[in-house]
């Protein structure tokens, strides 16, 4: 079963985009696989709801995140350095962020053309 894990920003990407990324992903997966976020994402969405300019995007992402029932890894440390890790033992992660796709093992998903959930390999 393989691991997809979702980056902050590409959960904001979900209401600014109005992308399907559940749809996508089924489209474009041809493993089986689960769909998780990091403990520290929810904590940074939580925030940007308290004080961020993206607070209609983070509801939303949030809402969907639950409405899914998406898995939550709990780990401390840097959203981003977690994320290269897991990106190292093989888990793949949907992200939008340029520094952190320069850090991340391929194959790695992103969103193109803002429409669309594409593999970079």
């Amino acid at each position: 079963m393989k691991r997809v894990i979702i980056d902050t920003n590409a959960i904001l990407a979900i209401a600014q985009f109005k992308i399907d990324v559940f749809s996508e992903l089924d489209i474009i997966m041809n493993v089986p696989y689960t769909i998780y976020i990091l403990d520290e994402t929810v904590q940074e969405l939580k925030k940007i709801i308290e004080n961020g300019k993206n607070r209609p995007a983070a509801k939303l992402g949030l809402a969907l995140l639950k409405a899914k029932k998406v898995g939550i890894l709990s780990e401390e440390g840097y959203v981003d350095d977690l994320l290269a890790a897991h990106s190292q033992q093989g888990d793949l992660i949907l992200t939008q962020d340029v520094a952190l796709k320069k850090r991340l093992q391929r194959p790695y998903l992103t969103i193109r053309q803002k429409r669309k959930i594409i593999i970079v390999s």
